[in-house]
């Protein structure tokens, strides 16, 4: 009788301990399946965005497609503008207050009508801007209309001037260097200060619209002095008397490039790399200002990646 129940025990026994090793078996199963399943799913996916980033580093434009598609752009977007109707009205102020308000630049050089563009050339710019520098459109409206008008009234290339906005401040207005240049084209307003004369002295070189203005005649006159695009743009960084702009001029007409295509229509990427160009093709400007002694006194403004140049 003892033998028989010692027999049945130890049969319960090996048969709980079979139960247990094939359940420990199975769940090591089903983890190792899960854990392979995940490692192939992230395997999968990071092909994906290998393949994408591929894809957007050859294709650009299909950067923007996944941005206009993104949930999060969106959301993106609604903050910005929340702190942009100050400045959009600062701007208004100021260019009530400039010498040159936008009304008579709009009256003035009536004949040189293809300085201004066309409406949808200007809207063209005025995104593409908007989305690449992060401005909200208003205020980018603004200050394309104000290069356009500067650019008709001067007689000088528009999209030159908003490249030069674009390289020196990232269209901000009231940006300033440690060395004192001020506003969206870095101007020196203690060396030009006759320029701000006349639109209320040098406390002016904030003001957007006068500093597009007074950016644009000193460009135009180092254009014309120098004979060429090329040289004024050096002379305008401050780098005239040196050999080389530190690459200056290379971005500022890589930038006037992208603009000069989005403005005939071309699908430019916002997010293009700021590529030099390799060869000029702006011819000089054929009309030469008067030759005004201006101060040329080269002005460095140095940081701990070395030295950078600053506009005068």
């Amino acid at each position: 009788m003892l033998n028989r129940i010692t027999t049945a025990m130890r049969q319960v026994a090996n048969q709980s301990a079979r139960q247990a090793i094939a359940t420990s078996i199975s769940m090591r199963d089903s983890t190792n399946r899960l854990v392979a399943t995940a490692r192939q799913a992230m395997m999968a996916l990071g092909l994906t965005a290998i393949a994408t980033l591929a894809l957007m580093f050859f294709k650009p434009e299909i950067a923007d497609r996944i941005q206009a598609l993104s949930p999060f752009s969106e959301a993106v977007a609604s903050t910005v503008p929340q702190e942009m109707p100050e400045m959009a009205n600062l701007m208004e102020e100021a260019a009530a207050d400039a010498a040159e308000p936008e009304a008579a630049l709009k009256t003035a050089t009536t004949g040189n009508n293809a300085m201004m563009g066309t409406d949808l050339q200007q809207q063209r710019v005025t995104q593409w801007i908007s989305k690449r520098y992060r401005v909200a459109n208003d205020a980018t409206n603004m200050l394309v209309s104000a290069a356009y008008l500067t650019g008709k009234e001067i007689n000088f290339d528009p999209l030159l001037i908003l490249a030069v906005m674009a390289i020196e401040s990232r269209f901000n207005p009231f940006a300033e260097s440690p060395v004192g240049a001020q506003g969206l084209m870095q101007v020196m307003s203690k060396v030009h200060h006759d320029k701000f004369a006349d639109m209320g002295g040098t406390k002016a070189a904030l003001n957007p619209v006068a500093n597009i203005k007074v950016g644009s005649l000193i460009l135009k006159e180092y254009v014309a002095r120098d004979g060429s695009v090329e040289g004024g743009l050096k002379r305008y960084v401050g780098a005239a008397a040196m050999s080389s702009d530190a690459g200056y001029g290379a971005k500022v007409l890589g930038e006037y490039d992208r603009l000069k295509a989005v403005a005939s229509g071309k699908r430019v990427s916002a997010f293009a790399t700021m590529a030099s160009r390799t060869q000029p093709r702006i011819q000089p400007i054929p009309n030469p200002v008067s030759e005004k002694t201006a101060l040329e006194d080269r002005t460095r403004d140095k940081n701990s990646n070395g030295e950078q140049y600053t506009a005068l």
